[in-house]
């Protein structure tokens, strides 16, 4: 059951599926559409998922379930995985490689691997005050308040 992502509870489980670039807006359309119709269709052994989804800054799919009603099943998440592979697929982009790194400069959102921005820490380009993305939230209160952080908050940390 499709509803909409601010009407789920703070207790929503939240999965992030951050992509190695921007979409385009036609893509962002068709993105929206494909979610939409992936979530009124998914189920957890044949019990429909009240569940929502956004996506922000054109490159981060949020997906994110109320388990109260009925909890995700490892088929149900299975589900969703392959459905983040078939757009994988379809728009040529990369969604669930987690050895990444998103984080803001000024308005625009980097993208580097995880080696790199080791490296960019090391040489002091991104510090303890840059705003990273910290895709490990659990739930949509977490993502709400602790997603979008400066990297001293963040597991990001380690590398500064």
């Amino acid at each position: 059951m499709l509803v909409e992502f601010n009407t789920l509870p703070d207790e929503a489980r939240v999965w992030i599926y951050q992509a190695s670039r921007s979409f385009s807006q036609e893509e962002l359309g068709e993105v929206k559409l494909l979610l939409n119709e992936f979530i009124e269709d998914w189920t957890a052994h044949g019990s429909e998922l009240r569940a929502g989804c956004e996506i922000r800054y054109n490159r981060f799919i949020v997906l994110a379930l109320d388990q109260s009603i009925n909890p995700a099943s490892g088929c149900s998440i299975d589900a969703s995985v392959n459905f983040i592979l078939q757009l994988e697929k379809k728009y040529n982009i990369g969604l669930l490689d987690k050895m990444n790194v998103s984080y803001k400069q000024g308005d625009f959102v980097a993208y580097k691997t995880l080696v790199d921005f080791k490296k960019m820490a090391k040489q002091k380009a991104v510090s303890k005050n840059t705003i990273v993305f910290n895709n490990l939230v659990n739930n949509k209160m977490e993502y709400e308040n602790h997603w979008e952080v400066p990297a001293s908050e963040s597991w990001h940390s380690r590398f500064m």
